[in-house]
């Protein structure tokens, strides 16, 4: 499976923070936010990614993460000029993605918590059809909201509504078949001009092919979208690894855990860092035993 990280638009709700900068780029806490998406496809087991960005920001990210094989990832890039919708993703992506299944995590999400690693890998392994994820929130209307069976099938799905059916949200990460670009290709423009995501999931649900997981209370999902929530996910990061000890969206780390790099590739990417917590924090995982725990910390 591949994977595709939407780091386009023009961030309005971030404004004046994002009228020189790609959203994506902005801190959240110690970090690039655009580590968290990255970091979550790499915990899924997926090594080839394909960023979709603006003209005029996508030397920024080439830049920070360049074709991604100092990470054992093979990163490559694509222009979005204007924004037409998260379905027109897999448009942009159509010569990345190829034959293959696709994975599309938004630049803005950020996920943790206990059990993700095996959570994302499940879906990775998805048949035919699509999976998506329902999330508990207090206010659904905000969101696109799904409406689940006792048996866990996918009843309705509705964007934004006025008079939600349940509290389930649907997070910005969607696992997708060989069917998602003929599909996206045959959406028609919503009244806003974008191939809509729902319009594109309410197709796999006509024929009988959209699967939900829920995640429940040991996974944290934040849309860092607009400054309250930037600021919420920056001190939910800063508070969860000040009393755990361990980092979260540490793609040193995860491609160090799961083997893509080796230890002498780890010091390598050490000796590159200026002096920092980050760095120390690296050193410390060279002297530990390599073996032990290969995804300790991850979750």
């Amino acid at each position: 499976m591949k994977g595709i990280i939407l780091s386009g638009g023009r961030g309005t709700r971030l404004h004046p923070l994002t009228i020189a900068m790609s959203k994506q780029m902005l801190p959240l806490y110690d970090k690039p936010m655009i580590y968290y998406p990255l970091s979550t496809l790499m915990l899924a087991g997926i090594q080839d990614m394909l960023l979709i960005s603006s003209p005029e920001h996508l030397p920024l990210f080439e830049s920070l993460l360049g074709d991604g094989h100092l990470w054992g990832l093979n990163i490559a890039y694509c222009e979005q000029s204007e924004p037409r919708g998260l379905a027109d993703a897999l448009l942009v992506g159509e010569d990345f993605i190829g034959d293959d299944k696709v994975c599309l995590v938004l630049g803005d999400n950020v996920f943790f918590g206990h059990g993700l690693p095996e959570i994302l890998r499940q879906a990775v392994n998805l048949g035919d059809g699509a999976v998506i994820f329902g999330y508990p929130v207090k206010d659904p209307s905000r969101y696109g909201v799904i409406e689940v069976s006792e048996s866990g099938e996918v009843i309705s799905i509705e964007e934004k509504p006025a008079h939600p059916r349940s509290r389930l949200a649907v997070p910005g990460i969607y696992f997708y078949d060989q069917q998602a670009v003929e599909m996206a290709r045959n959406l028609k423009p919503s009244d806003r001009g974008e191939l809509e995501i729902t319009d594109l999931h309410r197709q796999y649900l006509r024929q009988g092919q959209l699967q939900a997981m829920l995640l429940g209370r040991g996974i944290a999902w934040v849309d860092a979208g607009t400054h309250e929530s930037l600021m919420q996910a920056a001190n939910f990061i800063q508070a969860v690894q000040e009393r755990q000890g361990l980092m979260i969206a540490c793609p040193e780390e995860i491609a160090f855990r799961m083997k893509y790099i080796g230890a002498s590739q780890l010091e390598m990417l050490i000796s590159e860092l200026g002096e920092s917590s980050y760095r120390d924090y690296l050193r410390a995982l060279v002297e530990e035993d390599p073996f032990s725990g290969a995804l300790q910390g991850l979750e």
